[in-house]
């Protein structure tokens, strides 16, 4: 079978019939942009959505908790040699915790006169924690309430007299 070779008037013709879409250089760089421009958009809301929600911190001034960490230590071992027994009961009804803690010294009388604070911790949102000051209601028994959602809190206690702290606790709770 022989082979034609198409004339000049026959690829002209196809030239014109195959003319479509022609890539230049306008092209490319409007898609760049748009490229880029749709890439930088979507970067600012996820930046604006992560500054928005959990900001990454769990305590305030790490840094200066940081260089006090031996006088931690040393406030830490100073409870421990006080020999106290703190309990805390937590329950949790219609939206509320209520909080009664008992406290004793190491002879196990009770202890009286304490400013008991308690921090309800949302372990994954500051914005969600909730203080609250213990009253006491009898001698050594101190109770508070505040409104929580069900689910995994930090409580924190802290006991306190004539401005000095002597007792600290920190513990994992589920509030049902």
């Amino acid at each position: 079978m022989p082979t034609v070779l198409p004339d000049a008037e026959t690829r002209a013709q196809r030239a014109r019939d195959e003319e479509g879409f022609k890539l230049t250089g306008f092209h490319v760089l409007a898609m760049l942009i748009a490229f880029f421009g749709i890439v930088a958009g979507v970067n600012v809301v996820m930046i604006r959505y992560a500054l928005e929600t959990h900001s990454g911190e769990v305590t305030a001034h790490p840094y200066e908790k940081g260089l006090a960490y031996n006088a931690a230590i040393r406030e830490a071992r100073e409870q421990e040699a006080r020999g106290w027994k703190v309990d805390g009961h937590v329950t949790h009804d219609n939206g509320k915790a209520r909080i009664e803690v008992t406290a004793h010294d190491a002879s196990g009388a009770t202890l009286s006169g304490l400013k008991v604070h308690a921090l309800l911790a949302a372990p994954a949102d500051v914005k969600r924690d909730r203080p609250l000051e213990l009253a006491e209601v009898a001698p050594g028994v101190y109770r508070g309430e505040a409104r929580a959602q069900a689910g995994a809190w930090d409580l924190e206690l802290t006991a306190a007299r004539d401005g000095k702290t002597l007792f600290q606790s920190h513990n994992r709770i589920t509030l049902h």
